[in-house]
């Protein structure tokens, strides 16, 4: 395809990579002219329709990210049936190709790597936008150290249930998540887990897992332990070997989220390398050696010999006697606050404000001389700005002035229901009961989605929904299945029976014909059986009568009707 023109207006220069999905072309923008970079879909995803629809959906997604650290898209189309996706063009290499060389990285160059994907990855998690198929391959690095994550135009929106296409998964297996390699349902941590496997391999120089084949490559995903960072690299810090652990958990919910990747990491930085950013500040915090500290000491023994360490003595007495003092009004405050005036005899029983309003509770317990201290939480089941609970309980006999804490409802937390559209049932209820919800009402109607899958939900995604509620599904039952009678075509002709039957709702089978004293193509009999039930559209095999052939005409010899025809003709001229 080199040198063509695509959509009149792309230019295709040279093909510079090749994946499972496209091919990808460096080619000029003849409108805007630029450089750019042009994936084109393989054919067998091009005329999946389905898989066409999403690509659509999910590109313009991933063109409205805009970050640094991500691989612009400019624009998404079709020509000449040909599905194409145009992208920012990135001069550089890939990680794949920086380990391949390198063999392993440095530390600080692996953790200021990860860092810029981590970010990529949180702008494109908080638009709900998750990548799947993270892997040195589709980071780009340019020649400042500038990261670029590409392939956004495959991503799946959060919302999308499972990680197939057509069946097959996507994903590279040597970077896929165990929850990809099951089929199951996506979370922004599956990119995290895979981010995890770059790191490892960046710090080793080869993955974690390795196999025959695909399969068991993801069963030790989902199975095995990688050997220790520090058995292949015994140089790895620990802080940054515990990183690669956490983002690699076999459980999503024990990973890290990205922005809690990105400070882990600027905290790994700081501890391993700030010593060498500060080592001409007199002022940077820093570690004594233990000669410098054993050297303050015998000075401060010498200062005491000489009796200047006296007058530091009484300040510090002076000091301690000043703590006390300040710690004794703080505890008097602490028991006023807390228990009331305890100098008094005045003593008051904590009356029952559960189910009251707050302003009622915080009436009654103020009539009764009483402070109010107001904590408030989530709560499904009571309604919001009831009380929940209180401390002490009711019937407590405090003195005057003590606090009482209400616990006021805010109602049920709100949650922003999933879009499961798409999913099974069981896959949808995993998706659900990890945001707090759960399946509802479930109603089933015949469909051309495969049986079980879900058609319709409410509320719909997107809408908030009180944590703890119900998510009411339409399931598909499959393709409805009619059966009609079937009609009586015995003693009909051939082409009157054809007639009858495709107007029944059904097809003409095989025929067949058998000897019959009845008039030739004459129906003698039919499968299945008239009156009975059968599947709308399915075939009616039917017999139909020819010519009885009788002894004599079997015995008789076949003419040569070319030399009848010839007889015939001499008796003509005759």
């Amino acid at each position: 395809m080199s040198k063509q023109i695509l959509a009149e207006r792309y230019e295709l220069i040279e093909r510079i990579g090749d994946g499972g999905m496209a091919a990808v072309y460096r080619a000029h923008d003849q409108l805007l002219d630029r450089y750019v970079a042009v994936k084109i879909l393989h054919p067998q995803f091009a005329n999946d329709e389905e898989f066409i629809i999403r690509f659509k959906k999910e590109a313009q997604g991933a063109a409205k990210l805009s970050h640094a650290n991500i691989v612009n898209i400019y624009d998404v189309g079709e020509w000449e049936e040909k599905h194409f996706i145009v992208m920012e063009y990135v001069e550089g290499e890939t990680l794949k190709c920086k380990i391949q060389r390198d063999k392993k990285l440095s530390i600080r160059d692996t953790l200021n790597i990860s860092a810029q994907i981590s970010e990529a990855l949180e702008h494109a998690h908080t638009h709900n936008l998750i990548h799947c198929d993270i892997k040195p391959h589709n980071i780009l690095i340019k020649p400042n150290g500038q990261v670029k994550v590409a392939d956004f135009g495959i991503a799946r929106a959060a919302s999308s249930s499972t990680m197939t296409y057509s069946g097959n998964v996507v994903g590279s297996v040597h970077y896929i998540s165990p929850e990809q390699a099951q089929g199951n349902s996506i979370t922004p941590k599956s990119d995290i887990y895979s981010l995890g496997v770059v790191i490892y391999e960046m710090l080793t120089g080869q993955v974690p897992f390795k196999g025959e084949n695909v399969v068991s490559i993801a069963l030790k995903h989902l199975q095995e332990t990688p050997v220790p960072v520090h058995e292949l690299r015994p140089d790895v810090p620990p802080v940054v070997e515990a990183i690669v652990l956490k983002a690699m958990e076999k459980d999503p919910l024990k990973r890290f989220s990205s922005s809690q990747l990105i400070l882990d990491i600027h905290k790994a930085e700081k501890m391993l390398f700030s010593e060498e950013q500060t080592a001409d500040d007199p002022y940077a915090t820093r570690v004594l050696p233990r000669e410098q500290i054993q050297e303050i000491m015998s000075q401060n023994a010498e200062r005491s010999v000489h009796g200047k360490q006296q007058g530091s003595v009484m300040k510090s007495k002076k000091f301690i006697i000043l703590l006390v003092f300040i710690l004794m009004i703080g505890f008097f405050t602490g028991a006023f606050l807390s228990f009331g005036k305890f100098w008094s005899n005045a003593e008051v029983s904590v009356p029952n404000v559960v189910g009251q309003t707050e302003e009622q509770a915080k009436a009654m317990l103020e009539d009764k001389k009483l402070r109010v201290q107001i904590s408030q939480n989530y709560n499904t089941d009571v309604p919001s700005g009831i009380v929940i609970s209180q401390t002490p309980e009711a019937g407590t006999t405090v003195k005057e002035d003590r606090m009482i804490t209400i616990y006021v409802s805010k109602g049920a937390e709100k949650v922003a229901a999933p879009d499961i559209t798409g999913l099974t049932k069981e896959d949808a209820e995993k998706q659900l009961s990890k945001i707090g919800l759960k399946i509802g009402t479930i109603i089933e109607e015949y469909s051309d989605k495969p049986s079980g899958t879900i058609l319709r939900q409410n509320p719909t995604a997107g809408d908030k929904i009180d944590k703890g509620r119900s998510v009411d599904i339409v399931v598909s039952k499959g393709k409805e299945i009619k059966k009609l009678t079937v009609p009586d075509v015995t003693g009909d002709t051939l082409s009157a029976a054809r007639t009858i039957i495709e107007n029944a709702g059904f097809s003409v089978g095989t025929i067949t014909e058998a000897e019959s004293d009845k008039l030739p193509g004459t129906v003698l009999e039919q499968t299945p059986r008239s009156g009975g039930q059968a599947e709308q559209k399915s075939a009616v095999n039917i017999v139909v009568a020819k010519q009885k052939i009788t002894k004599e005409q079997a015995k008789e010899p076949a003419k040569d009707s070319g030399s009848e025809k010839k007889v015939n003709t001499d008796k003509k001229g005759n």
